[in-house]
């Protein structure tokens, strides 16, 4: 959950972001070994005496040809890696199918029967002590932790976009379109997530709350809702 004077990203709870994360940083790094370079250029240019002895040109092009190449392979190979790991979805244990309306979400439970509910935000004035206003929802989804969850991701009327932010998922809804989107739950909590695409007046209150519980709290949840 972020506070109001985070800078940096949510604590992670899925692989893939942790690996957003990790990439977030070495990025940071490299723009920041960039910029300390061409400051001190900048610095020498700037302090020191022009002398009429220059470098082969053949030379200083070949550098500033071969370094900039360098440093976009760097920057290339881990986003690719990340990018097609995010888009793969192997034999998932649990498949969720939520759907956009103006302004809640439907949720189903593909791999259970008749296991489908809305979930609509808590009105401030009904909101439980200690719990997030504007954040809450009055049915959260509940998913089995460190167990590979497959959500397919639509809209019944305008485009909206499913994202939870520390499980690093953010899918766009595109009504008559399923698109699929895929998290592991790493550790127990709740995590907090709201529509991230302009669907109208109510946009910003759609949120998303996503519970991960140990497999047996997941059954016997499951099993209370179904029956």
């Amino acid at each position: 959950m972020a506070n109001h004077m985070q800078f940096g990203f949510q604590d992670a709870s899925s692989p893939i972001m942790e690996e957003l994360v990790e990439f977030h940083d070495h990025a940071l790094m490299t723009a920041l070994a960039i910029c300390s370079l061409v400051l001190y250029l900048l610095t020498l240019m700037l302090t020191e005496k022009l002398s009429s002895s220059t470098v082969n040109a053949q030379e200083i092009e070949l550098v500033w040809t071969i370094l900039p190449a360098i440093v976009l392979i760097m920057l290339a190979l881990p986003s690719l890696q990340i990018l097609y790991m995010m888009d793969e979805v192997n034999e998932p244990d649990l498949t969720l199918k939520a759907i956009g309306h103006q302004w809640y979400w439907t949720y189903k439970y593909t791999d259970f029967k008749d296991l489908t509910f809305d979930s609509y935000m808590t009105p401030t004035t009904d909101l439980p002590l200690g719990h997030f206003r504007l954040l809450e929802v009055d049915h959260r989804v509940i998913v089995p932790m460190e167990s590979l969850v497959r959500v397919i991701v639509t809209a019944d009327d305008v485009l909206h976009s499913w994202a939870v932010p520390s499980l690093g998922v953010k899918t766009d809804a595109i009504p008559g379109r399923l698109n699929q989107t895929s998290f592991t739950a790493t550790r127990p909590g709740v995590f907090y997530g709201q529509c991230s695409e302009i669907c109208g007046a109510n946009h910003s209150f759609m949120p998303i709350v996503v519970e991960s519980a140990p497999l047996a709290n997941f059954e016997s949840w499951s099993s209370l809702l179904s029956s």
